[in-house]
């Protein structure tokens, strides 16, 4: 996968970086994802979060972490392609937003490291980018297992 992280906070040490890199990577092929598979993941403080999650969410509060997901559902014509242009573009699965204030918050009040929340928060938003959800409870059965089981593979457990 190509994975861009930007750091906002210009204050991540380089090791969580790498996880981040490694995680998503390892949760990519978890997932037989294309290996030309693109996505971002911006690390942020829970002010600049907390204005993307009330512009673009309309929920005035900060958040934990935010998916934008390219190819979302909507109700617009898909485009279809034939088989070799297809394989010509790279597909694109959005924008992760993570907040390290939150990361920080969380992984105090759960007990556990800082790099297992990190890299929950980002398999959690990976997972939406690739269309699953947890809002209902048949979708949660779904979610969360895969969730659980791909940290615990990678080797961030709980």
């Amino acid at each position: 996968m190509d994975i861009q992280i930007y750091d906002h906070t210009k204050e991540e040490p380089k090791e969580n970086i790498e996880l981040i890199q490694n995680v998503l990577e390892f949760a990519g092929n978890y997932l037989k994802l294309a290996e030309n598979t693109e996505m971002s993941v911006t690390l942020m403080h829970n002010d600049e979060i907390h204005e993307i999650n009330k512009t673009y969410r309309q929920v005035d509060r900060a958040t934990d972490v935010i998916s934008f997901a390219i190819e979302d559902d909507s109700d617009e014509d898909p485009i279809i392609l034939d088989d070799e242009l297809a394989e010509e573009i790279t597909p694109n699965i959005g924008d992760l937003m993570v907040s390290v204030d939150k990361v920080k918050e969380q992984s105090e009040y759960l007990g556990h490291s800082y790099q297992r929340e990190l890299g929950f928060l980002c398999v959690h938003g990976f997972l939406h980018l690739n269309g699953y959800d947890h809002i209902k409870p048949e979708d949660q059965k779904i979610m969360f297992p895969l969730q659980k089981e791909i940290l615990n593979a990678y080797g961030l457990k709980r």
